[in-house]
């Protein structure tokens, strides 16, 4: 579904990814681990159109979209979950929602794309019609991933799934991700937890200064502590 072919990018003169190539098959369910500053963030806004690299091409499902903006990147099914939600806080729970729906034309598969979103997640359905700024911590992650999910994304990307999070948030929005797969959309993970990140993937992409040093299944790693101490020491 996604191929990353020696990609460079950063911000000005500051580089931070650095000819870093990467796969992820259709349906599949991938990590990106590391420390902070390894160009995890960076890597997930340059394949969403948010960052413009420098050097290299993205290749989604047999399509250069090197030069496609990020909102043409949506319309395609590419969709970023960005670190700290970036929800506009001032609006309804349902009003943000809608945002997400923006690139879909028909009023019917809106709804039905509400209904599903609604369904997964029945607290935002008790808080529709509430202030997104008044919301828990919890129910705004909920809302950030709902509203991504209202584009039928085919590629969903989640950068930092529970940062600052409860446990028992936590619990809700893994149980709801497991539901997305078993409809087939593809995933890209980048989660401080790395056990969490492994209990949701198939496969883990390790980076360190900007670059893919290492690509091992998930289960490798779960059933390896020795070997996920080590790569993640580097």
């Amino acid at each position: 579904m996604l191929t990353v072919n020696n990609i460079s990018a950063g911000y000005g003169s500051l580089k931070v990814i650095n000819a870093l190539s990467m796969d992820v098959s259709e349906g599949e369910c991938v990590c990106l681990l590391g420390w902070a500053g390894t160009g995890k963030t960076t890597l997930l806004k340059t394949i969403a159109g948010l960052v413009t690299p420098d050097h290299g091409d993205i290749i989604y499902r047999g399509e250069n979209i090197t030069s496609v903006p990020a909102h043409g990147r949506v319309q395609k099914g590419l969709v970023l979950v960005p670190e700290g939600r970036r929800l506009f806080a001032g609006m309804t729970v349902h009003e943000n929602l809608l945002v997400g729906a923006h690139c879909l034309d028909d009023s019917e598969i809106v709804k039905q794309q509400l209904d599903r979103v609604l369904a997964l997640f029945p607290i935002l359905a008790e808080r529709r019609h509430q202030v997104v700024g008044t919301l828990s911590g919890g129910e705004q992650q909920m809302c950030a991933i709902g509203r991504a999910l209202m584009s039928s994304p085919r590629l969903l990307m989640i950068d930092e799934l529970s940062l600052g999070l409860a446990p028992v948030v936590v619990d809700r929005l893994v149980e709801a991700l497991a539901h997305v797969r078993r409809r087939g959309t593809t995933m890209i993970l980048v989660e401080q937890d790395a056990q969490l990140a492994l209990d949701l993937s198939d496969r883990a992409f390790v980076m360190h200064r900007g670059r893919i040093m290492k690509s091992v299944s998930a289960a490798e790693l779960v059933d390896n502590p020795e070997l996920r101490q080590e790569i993640l020491q580097r």
